[in-house]
């Protein structure tokens, strides 16, 4: 078990613990073992249960060097999406002893591994009405941007919600096996359809521990709901309801893409790349329209100030939901459908990727500051608005980063190669607090 001062733990140890004693007492040879990885916990009858975790512990074991695995058969799908190692699945510690001893067809053979596909129910054409958040919506997935969903129930805001990942293209193949190396430690993935190749979308409920959130567990921490929702979509429904202690807890992922969490075993650090959409209710009474609202202005001012600064701060877009008044217009044309908007996001996400390929970012939001600030300067005549509003105070130096860069997400959205005077203030309007 090397290297020995490495704390190892958890079942997935039995059947590698099991076939080491065997071969050390003779029962079986030892020679297949070499350049074999085997994990699988062991029932009291023999038979190989399955275990979290396949897919990064065969990802590190090609990097060490080991060419084939033995796997539990409910994980073989999973195993079989590390290309350069040669995997099998078991049943029973039997059928593992009978393949050491050079018996053909114990073991089992991996079929095509499955995808957990896209679903194709949620359409952006069933959200009605609401074209200022449908263009956040848009501008978010062209940008890879947060977004705050404000108004009152029943207007969308969890319908648009669901919606933002079917914009949002497929994962690369890099990213898939990322994004589902992180479902496998947190044991979300299904036998079936093990490769998640499509951006994941998590919605925890807000009264959800900040350990479900984040991650937590004793010994080393297991990955939580912000790194189950890595090049994917978080979702944070009435966020006003969830605790100071959960929402100050996000500001180091929304900023750095990762979270790092140090338990009794060790230090981990799980990626949470995600994009962050919260809805809220702009008091606790949240009637239909605001001219019924019955709560004070204090009482208001102190529902919505549980969004600290600090975290508004790191948030994007601000869309405010109107009142639906009508189902329908005669007038207005059929709301634009998914595939639609999605071709557009599509176009703008290529034209970003075009300008930043060389510098290895992919979407505008992974642009630092100082690189657009030095390298992609804008003239004053588009900045003069942003530059007044941090004379003012009104934006920080943070926000008026964020700004610039939805300011070439609208651009792109836009066609045009670099952000003028109106994409600049229209990125600025989105940041408005004003707006909830």
């Amino acid at each position: 078990m090397s290297p020995a001062d490495l704390p190892k733990g958890g079942s997935g140890y039995d059947l590698s613990l099991a076939c080491a004693v065997l071969a050390g007492s003779g029962e079986v040879p030892q020679t297949a073992l070499g350049g074999t990885v085997l994990l699988g916990e062991l029932a009291l009858d023999g038979r190989i249960r399955p275990v979290r975790g396949v897919l990064p512990g065969l990802l590190a074991a090609r990097r060490a060097g080991l060419t084939r695995a033995v796997v539990p058969v409910e994980t073989l799908r999973e195993a079989a999406l590390v290309d350069g190692v040669e995997s099998r699945g078991a049943g029973r510690l039997s059928d593992v002893l009978c393949w050491l001893r050079g018996e053909e067809g114990t073991l089992v053979e991996p079929g095509p591994p499955g995808e957990a596909g896209r679903e194709d129910a949620a359409d952006l054409a069933d959200v009605v009405g609401q074209p200022e958040a449908r263009w956040a919506l848009e501008v978010a997935a062209a940008g890879g941007h947060h977004l705050l969903l404000v108004g009152p129930p029943g207007t969308g805001k969890t319908m648009l919600a669901r919606r933002l990942p079917g914009l949002l293209p497929p994962l690369s193949s890099e990213q898939a096996l990322e994004v589902t190396a992180v479902h496998s430690v947190a044991g979300l993935l299904t036998a079936d359809a093990p490769l998640v190749s499509t951006p994941p979308f998590v919605a925890p409920h807000h009264t959800a521990s900040v350990s479900a959130l984040v991650g937590g567990g004793p010994g080393l921490a297991r990955p939580g709901a912000i790194s189950a929702a890595h090049q994917g979509v978080l979702f944070l429904d009435e966020v006003c309801e969830y605790g100071p202690r959960h929402l100050e807890a996000l500001r180091t992922a929304v900023e750095e893409g990762e979270i790092r969490l140090a338990r009794r075993d060790g230090v981990v650090r799980y990626p949470a790349r995600f994009q962050l959409v919260m809805a809220a209710n702009p008091c606790p009474c949240a009637p239909p329209r605001d001219i019924d609202c019955s709560c004070a202005p204090g009482q208001r001012r102190r529902y919505f100030s549980r969004l600290s600064g600090p975290l508004l701060d790191r948030i994007d877009l601000v869309a405010r939901m109107r009142p639906i008044t009508a189902m329908g217009s005669a007038d207005a044309g059929p709301p634009e459908s998914t595939a639609v908007v999605s071709a557009r996001v599509a176009d703008a996400r290529a034209r970003a990727e075009r300008r930043w390929r060389g510098r290895g970012w992919r979407t505008n939001v992974e642009v630092p500051g100082p690189v657009l600030r030095r390298d992609f300067e804008l003239p004053r005549s588009a900045t003069a608005l942003l530059d007044r509003g941090l004379a003012a105070g009104v934006v920080s130096a943070r926000g008026a980063d964020r700004c610039l860069r939805v300011a070439w997400t609208i651009s792109d959205l836009a066609g045009c190669g670099r952000p003028g005077h109106d994409h600049v203030a229209a990125a600025l309007a989105f940041r408005d607090r004003r707006t909830a």
